[in-house]
């Protein structure tokens, strides 16, 4: 197939672009490379040194023997986004390419807007111009399970059936989303079912859990194949943050009590995850919808973890919260589908976080602590630290 990966120099695009190009598959990865100029004005930089993207796809051909083309642009450009997906003709589209942290969309009020501008409109201009130039291309577009929030019932995959004054209907999940950030995620899905219903697009929505992570068969080949190590309170996955502070002797920063649950996956899940809904897409003018984690975790078991797992022990520090959120609440998520596809778990594991360990270890002079502490409060509508 023809696989277009949006985002294709980021944490997760850059491993599955690798990922789908070494099954075979013909890849495109595309991207504005804002992300990096994150890091610039935030003053953080992956734990991990990272190559350009251009350095990449040419490690990639010299190892493999697989070209990769790039396209370089802003998805909230329209005539971009036409030109791109007119030249390559994907099958498929796997959608990364959005701000992909809550604590970024709630530094203040400019933050807010632009996370909402890029990500909607972004995602708005791929519908458009698949329904123009394509509609049997396949839309496999990332969004996450905080997009449900923590309601005070199971969660089911997307749609639940209702009765209400004797009558039923199947209808799209509530949502309860935690932060801007996420909100757009649910302006997205509801914008992809509706592009589906109205123009006869097909599309994946995939609600995926925190990732851990960042080493899967292609990223460890070569040093400029590497991915991202977050760390930073911005844009650092909770297990990367753990076992940095857990491998330099800090205590571990848990928010409030640790009592909140998050569904989580292993990087190498991910990748599958992908793999799976792309060759395996929905019917014309389906919009469905897969919760994409394999294990549920409450930030305190997960820090209790990393303590026990890192020789000599590491302390749990318990910080104020600077989001909110329910520090304690009912959290069960169904997440079968991708199973019923074949997915088989990488659970996680002390070998996992060994695996994190050793990398940490190898670049642990690196490490800039004042990205650590938490910088964003979600009650302010401004934040002095980034000013």
């Amino acid at each position: 197939m023809k696989i277009l990966v949006l985002g294709g120099d980021g944490y997760l695009g850059w491993p599955t672009a690798m990922y789908l190009s070494n099954k075979g598959h013909e890849v495109a990865v595309s991207d504005n490379f804002v992300r990096r100029q994150y890091d610039y004005e935030l003053g953080a930089e992956s734990l991990v040194p990272i190559a350009s993207l251009q350095q990449r796809v040419k490690t990639w051909k010299t190892i493999t023997g697989k070209s990769m083309p790039i396209y370089v642009g802003d998805l909230t450009h329209a005539d971009f986004v036409y030109e791109m997906i007119g030249n390559f003709h994907p099958d498929a589209i796997v959608h990364f390419g959005e701000q992909r942290s809550a604590p970024y969309s709630m530094i203040d009020r400019e933050h807010a807007v632009y996370t909402q501008v890029n990500n909607v409109v972004g995602n708005l201009n791929v519908l458009y111009a698949m329904a123009d130039l394509d509609p049997n291309i396949h839309l496999v577009k990332l969004g996450s399970m905080g997009e449900y929030g923590t309601p005070n019932i199971d969660i089911e995959e997307g749609f639940i059936e209702i009765n209400h004054n004797g009558r039923k209907d199947v209808l799209p999940f509530p949502k309860q989303p935690g932060s801007f950030y996420h909100l757009s995620k649910v302006h997205d899905s509801h914008n992809i079912q509706f592009a589906c219903r109205n123009f006869g697009l097909r599309s994946t929505d995939l609600n995926q859990g925190v990732v851990y992570g960042v080493e899967t068969e292609e990223t460890v080949l070569h040093p400029d194949l590497a991915t991202r190590l977050d760390y930073d309170s911005v844009f650092g996955t909770v297990l990367n943050r753990f076992c940095i502070e857990a491998v330099l002797g800090h205590p571990i920063t848990v928010y409030g009590q640790g009592t909140q649950i998050r569904g989580l996956l292993d990087i190498r899940d991910t990748v599958r995850c992908i793999e799976i809904a792309v060759e395996n897409p929905p019917a014309a003018k389906e919009y469905r919808v897969f919760n994409q984690f394999t294990e549920e975790f409450s930030i305190k078991q997960l820090a209790e973890l990393v303590a026990n797992t890192w020789p000599g022990g590491a302390r749990v520090e318990l910080v104020d919260n600077p989001r909110t959120e329910a520090l304690a609440h009912y959290y069960n998520a169904k997440h079968t589908k991708l199973v019923e596809l074949g997915l088989v778990p990488h659970l996680l594991s002390d070998t996992l976080i060994e695996s994190l360990f050793r990398v940490i270890e190898e670049h642990k002079d690196r490490v800039n602590w004042d990205m650590i502490r938490p910088m964003v409060n979600w009650r302010k509508t401004h934040n002095p630290s980034h000013a």
